[in-house]
């Protein structure tokens, strides 16, 4: 077998065999096949495609170059969560402790942020002492003892998309549904739950900007899933403007615990329910939706979910008083009110402009090796649909200094689009693929 012919065939529309794609990311990973052979193959996936079948292959053969998480020795099905990326996003902070609440394991390795979107690691590492990089044994025995875990994805865990990813990105073939799928399921499947929820953001704040292509990377993780044996459940929702009102680390974090209490925004809320009860389903603790949802407010009215959280907040060497006193959480120095200009109606609050301005304060990164500020960030006030006066404030900036606080706030102006009418409303949930 040779990465020529592999090369070739593909380019010339042909489906490689489980066999060839085994043979490629082995050979990649060991260095026998060099970056430029793998360069073409790339390239050829890029305008060629792959078919369901090999892109669950190579999902597997990814998952396979590296160590594969064995939960077998934890009893009940275990479930995993994965969101595409989002502006406010710190749904995992609310469900995982309250699907563990709800009596289902939630093992979940988690990512940090880069560029306008944040990362679950960054939001929790702003709780006084938390750790988030532990060994895999320490995962499992927090998974084991405590029912849930957020931790860093374990450097051993698909050594394969690291090195491929690299190349994506130099190669200009990052966007491509089969690479982007069977990157975000090998980590899934090596991960080691029976089965995964997957929030697939679509609009001005997600990476897939329209519905269509939301829908098909959807479609493309569910069949992987299907194909290597999880049962999979896509959820297609709204990112066309912040999720919630808090972006920035702390800020989330004082807002899930919010959530947890049944005070948060009523999209986030929304949001934790509907991925919540397909979670608690797919575990086999429900039989559909409303059962459910009723579960969940049950968790959060008798505080089961709150505790959770403390619970594992103090697993991973946290502060847990932060689950009732959220004061103990960083707190940014100078807070700036941002006025609205005019009369009338947000038709649009762009959600990728607010988390780029929240990325300028300090609390994203622009590269992996970036310092984050858990303390900064932006608090949207008036969301789309609102009604606001002259002088009304539309949002709150967290910064270090006045100066870094002006030049948000007129940035944070630039992502408001001001109208006469209130807009159509959009919808939270735009499908459910499964």
């Amino acid at each position: 077998m040779r990465p020529y012919d592999l090369i070739r065939k593909k380019w010339d529309g042909g489906e490689l065999s489980r066999e060839e794609i085994a043979f490629l990311v082995d050979g990649f990973v060991r260095g026998d096949v060099p970056d430029y052979q793998v360069s073409a193959w790339l390239m050829a996936v890029y305008f060629r495609g792959m078919t369901d079948r090999e892109t669950a292959d190579l999902t597997l053969a990814m998952a396979r170059s590296g160590r594969m998480l064995d939960l077998s020795g934890i009893p009940g099905v275990k479930v995993d969560k994965h969101s595409s990326g989002g502006v406010g996003d710190k749904t995992s902070l609310v469900l995982v402790p309250l699907v563990a609440a709800c009596g289902v394991v939630v093992p979940k390795m988690s990512g940090r942020g880069l560029g306008h979107t944040g990362g679950t690691l960054d939001k929790l590492e702003s709780i006084p002492g938390l750790r988030t990089e532990v060994d895999v044994d320490a995962f499992l025995q927090q998974v084991r003892r405590v029912g849930c875990a957020i931790v860093g994805q374990s450097p051993d865990l698909v050594p394969a998309d690291k090195k491929l990813y690299a190349l994506r990105d130099v190669t200009a073939t990052v966007d491509s549904v089969p690479l982007i799928a069977s990157s975000i399921m090998s980590k899934k499947i090596a991960g080691g739950a029976d089965a995964i929820v997957l929030d697939v953001k679509t609009g001005s704040g997600a990476f897939m900007k329209r519905l269509e292509e939301a829908r098909v990377l959807a479609q493309a993780m569910v069949a992987i899933g299907s194909a290597l044996g999880r049962r999979t459940v896509a959820v297609l929702t709204d990112m066309d403007q912040p999720l919630g009102y808090a972006v920035g680390n702390a800020l989330e974090v004082r807002e899930a615990i919010e959530t947890l209490r049944g005070d948060g925004p009523g999209d986030l809320t929304e949001l934790c329910l509907e991925l919540g009860s397909h979670m608690l389903r797919l575990a086999g603790r429900v039989r559909g939706p409303e059962e459910g949802r009723d579960a969940f407010l049950e968790a959060v009215r008798s505080g089961a979910g709150l505790r959770k959280f403390a619970e594992m907040v103090a697993a991973q060497g946290g502060d847990p008083a932060v689950a009732d006193r959220p004061d103990r959480l960083p707190a940014a120095p100078v807070v700036l009110d941002v006025q609205s200009p005019e009369d009338g109606y947000v038709e649009a609050v762009d959600a990728e402009a607010v988390g780029r301005v929240s990325m300028g304060l300090g609390a994203g990164r622009v590269r992996k090796e970036d310092t984050v500020d858990p303390a900064v960030g932006v608090v949207v006030e008036a969301k789309k649909g609102s009604r606001v006066h002259r002088g009304d404030v539309l949002a709150h900036v967290h910064a270090r200094t006045e100066e870094a606080a002006q030049a948000a706030a007129r940035a944070l102006l630039q992502a408001y689009r001001l109208g006469p009418t209130p807009p159509a409303p959009r919808p939270l949930v735009h499908a459910v693929v499964e």
